[in-house]
This record gives structure tokens, C-alpha cells and sequence, in this order.
């Protein structure tokens, strides 16, 4: 599964103010997947929940996430020095995508958002509903936390059945056995 973003960064020239000269930039085929895996690796560097909307990132830890998020080796750590505005809007659009065709019917969406979110919990829903880590920490993760979902509603055991609805389902099961052994009961 790909759902991965790539950006085309142009050849471009950065100014050191040291040397008053201009460094000039290769660009390259910027890959990037936004996973469990980034997610995982930019929270041990810099200890805090990533998916916790407040307070909200710096753009060195934004920038950070973006290096972690990349899939091709040994880019130049210049090269993420000139993403434009349009990248960066292209990058939080791919973030925010649900990468699924899977949606919920949430009465109380508050309920879900007060328990913070980091990614050894994502970690320990995925072992707790035997999805398999190795292939699916680096699926993008709006389609991670889908599938989580979906198990865990999946799992549930089924609604007890009230009063009314057996005693109307055993009547239907009596008046099918009447009918079948022409029989009035």
C-alpha cells in the first residue's frame, strides 16, 4: 500500500548570512509517508504527543516531522529548506486525508478526543486486535487508526436482546413451526 506524497523540489540557491554567498541546492523527488512509524520516531525525539493539536508544533518541529515522514535516502537536509508554501499546504492536506472510504456515524465525537494519543497506544490497539505491526505501522496513519477502529467495532460482542424483541422473535419462530408442521401449537 503507497499513499505516499511526493513533492518535486526544484534546483534552488539558499544565502548564508555567514559568508554572504549563495549555497546552491540540488532538488530532488521529495518522497513522504505520514505513518505510525514518523509519528513513533519524531515523539522519542521530542517527547511530546504528536497528534495533541495544543500546543501547537513549532515549524522546527513541523520541519522535523517532515525529515521523518521521508521515504528516500540521503537527501540533502537543504533541500527541505525550500519547501514553499504550496509543499507545505500539499503536506497538511496528505496529513489530514482519511486515505479510506470508511466513515463513522460519531454521536459524541467529544467523548473520543480527551484521552491523549501517542503512538505506543496506537501500538497497543494494534496488538490488541492481532493487526500485524511490521506491514501496517507504515500505512498512512489516517487508514491505521480506520482499521483499528473498524476491528474494535468488529470485535464487540453483539447486543443483548430486550424483553420485547425475544418474546417477538420467539413468536415468529413458533408461528414458522405452526405453518411448517400445520399444526396450532
Amino acid at each position: 500500500m503507497s499513499c505516499e506524497l511526493v513533492l518535486e523540489i526544484p534546483d534552488g540557491d539558499l544565502f548564508d548570512n555567514d559568508k554572504l554567498e549563495f549555497i546552491p541546492v540540488k532538488g530532488c523527488s521529495l518522497r513522504l509517508k505520514h505513518s505510525l512509524y514518523a509519528i513513533s520516531e519524531w515523539e522519542s525525539k521530542w517527547k511530546v504527543p504528536f497528534l495533541e493539536e495544543k500546543p501547537p508544533k513549532t515549524p522546527e518541529q513541523m520541519l522535523d516531522y517532515v525529515k521523518m515522514m521521508t521515504l528516500n535516502k540521503n537527501v540533502d537536509p537543504n533541500v527541505y529548506l525550500l519547501l514553499t508554501t504550496e509543499d507545505w499546504e500539499k503536506i497538511r492536506a496528505y496529513i489530514e486525508d482519511p486515505m479510506t472510504a470508511t466513515w463513522f456515524n460519531d454521536k459524541d465525537k467529544s467523548r473520543a478526543k480527551k484521552k491523549v494519543v501517542t503512538s505506543e497506544l496506537i501500538y497497543y490497539w494494534m496488538v490488541a486486535q492481532n493487526i500485524p505491526i511490521d506491514i501496517c505501522e507504515k500505512w498512512h496513519l489516517n487508514r491505521l487508526l480506520t482499521l483499528i477502529r473498524v476491528c474494535s467495532i468488529e470485535s464487540q460482542p453483539p447486543k443483548k436482546m430486550g424483553k420485547s424483541s425475544i418474546m417477538n422473535q420467539n413468536r415468529m419462530l413458533n408461528e414458522a413451526r405452526k405453518a411448517k408442521y400445520h399444526t396450532r401449537g
